[in-house]
């Protein structure tokens, strides 16, 4: 049994993530901003715990991860906003990366999109421009540290049924099937059962390679 912390624990993909986490045995606490989402995270099996990862201070941040095996960060502004991506999908996850380590955790997986890197090659005059921007950043300050890291790179999102199978060699292109919410929470919790993710970006998409097999 591991203690896992979800960041953004009211997102679609963790409130698919935390049951799967916790049929299997793991203790779950899921961050979230608005108090209004704790019942509905309280249903999955998780803990809420509402805490603003936008204003925390680093000894905040450190502290409510503090006791965690591994950290989740799933949490997102949502778009259509550049300031709160940017706060929340860069400045708020690099964050999360430092108050992991102070609080002496090592593992961390990220949940990013297919796709992501400096040159993404969105147009600055793009609405996904900023969330481009702010991932890659994300992305490489997690690369760069001493974190037991995984980066997930799922394809377009859709809330289709989970199948439990994936694309390991998708690369983004306006063609790609989607890839189901469901199948990136599938992906989540492997990955944090799955040693050899370590150090690993895992694109995928949804395809017909079993979740495990692709992982391992």
């Amino acid at each position: 049994m591991a203690a896992i912390t979800i960041i953004g624990g009211h997102g679609k993909i963790a409130l698919l993530l935390a049951p799967l986490l916790v049929a299997r045995g793991d203790s779950v606490t899921s961050l979230i901003r608005n108090p209004e989402h704790a019942a509905e995270v309280a249903a999955t099996g998780a803990t809420p715990v509402v805490f603003d990862i936008e204003t925390a201070t680093p000894d905040a941040f450190a502290e409510a991860l503090r006791g965690a095996d591994a950290v989740v960060f799933s949490a997102g502004a949502g778009g259509g906003n550049p300031t709160r991506t940017y706060a929340v999908d860069r400045d708020a996850a690099i964050a999360s990366m430092t108050a992991a380590q102070a609080a002496d955790i090592r593992r961390y997986v990220m949940v990013s999109y297919l796709g992501a890197r400096p040159d993404h090659g969105v147009p600055s005059d793009n609405s996904f421009f900023a969330y481009a921007e702010a991932k890659a950043a994300a992305d490489v300050a997690l690369r760069t540290s001493d974190l037991d890291w995984t980066i997930l790179m799922p394809g377009r999102l859709t809330l289709d049924a989970p199948s439990g199978a994936i694309d390991p060699s998708a690369e983004r292109a306006d063609a790609n099937p989607g890839t189901s919410r469901a199948n990136v929470a599938l992906v989540a919790a492997a990955a944090l059962a799955t040693p050899s993710t370590i150090g690993k970006d895992i694109p995928f998409t949804d395809g017909v390679v079993p979740i495990e097999q692709a992982l391992g």
